[in-house]
């Protein structure tokens, strides 16, 4: 078992990715890195190689495929995952892997909104679309998450082997984050310096799409962490619909004693009945997810003994 492993997943990355090995290596002289390629055609692999990564590959493409083949692979008692692109300091790990190894902290999320990324950021919509995300998670899951979105971090062991991964592609940074609080997970937020990737590459992140795709994970992992808020919402958005279109049909009873759009009339009994299935649905799911807590619980009991095994001269 590694004391500490950095995991830099890499897609093309030949002008950056041997500065990267070289800054970590100074930084974290005894640290194991390891470069997981994800069918790079531009020699990734064998400047990693040559720089003094271990090199592994992930034939999947996406960077969630990668994270989860890393965390399958590599048993360390901290983790510091950073992107090829060279667009972080490596010296930020240092006090990074202390907070991890030292019982701070489960996830330390770098920073890059707190510090220089509003002045080294050249993609348009970039830092708008962060900025979102993050408000979108604090508010919904009650957080306090500094930056989501970035891909620089440092996890415990608990949290690799708990983490159950879904996402394909560069969702997954959203992933991670709504996973650790949700599950009660000590996040610190540290702010890092941020700077612009080389000049002749470009990002792997498509604005639009890759937007898309977070925003549709942040409402998929809503449904799925906060049942009873969603549903409820679901629930109280179509109630209120039918009554507003019901309230026109009760007037004009009260005033003709007749029904005189049954079409309408139906409608709305079908919505509200709608409703109050949501609503229903989000109590049993509610439930459900109770229940799910628990069983996490005695999961990471599980991975503690495991972590004990690995390290046994701690606790002898």
């Amino acid at each position: 078992m590694d004391k500490i492993a950095v995991l830099i997943p890499c897609y093309n990355e030949a002008s950056s990715v041997a500065k990267v090995v070289h800054d970590f290596r100074v930084a974290l002289p005894d640290a194991a890195i390891y470069v997981y390629d994800n069918n790079s055609t531009d020699g990734t692999p064998e400047i990693a190689e040559k720089a003094g990564a271990v090199v592994r590959h992930e034939p999947r493409q996406g960077k969630g495929n990668v994270v989860r083949r890393m965390f399958q692979d590599i048993d360390a008692e901290c983790y510091i995952m950073a992107d090829g692109d060279d667009a972080f300091p490596a010296e930020d790990s240092v006090e990074m892997a202390g907070l991890v190894l030292g019982g701070e902290a489960d996830m330390v999320i770098g920073d890059r909104l707190s510090s220089t990324y509003a002045q080294e950021n050249k993609r348009l919509f970039h830092g708008f679309g962060n900025s979102l995300v993050k408000t979108l998670i604090n508010r919904i899951f009650k957080a306090d998450i500094h930056d989501v979105m970035t891909g620089y971090r440092a996890l415990s062991y608990r949290f690799a082997k708990s983490f159950p991964i879904v996402s394909r592609g560069f969702e997954i940074e959203t992933e991670m984050t709504i996973h650790a609080v949700d599950k009660n997970m000590k996040i610190v937020n540290r702010p890092v310096n941020y700077r612009e990737r080389p000049d002749g590459t470009k990002s792997k992140v498509r604005t639009i799409p890759d937007g898309i795709k977070v925003i549709r994970t942040i409402l998929q992992l809503f449904s799925n962490y906060e049942p009873f808020k969603f549903f409820g919402m679901l629930s109280l958005f179509l109630a209120v619909l039918s009554i507003l279109f019901f309230l026109p049909v009760f007037a004009d009873y009260l005033r003709t004693g007749l029904v005189e759009r049954f079409p309408t009339l139906i409608v709305c009994g079908f919505v509200m009945i709608a409703a109050l299935h949501m609503f229903f649905a989000g109590i049993i799911l509610r439930s459900i997810k109770h229940r799910e807590h628990l069983l996490f619980e005695f999961r990471l009991q599980e991975i503690n003994q495991w972590r004990k095994r690995l390290v046994p001269s701690e606790e002898d």
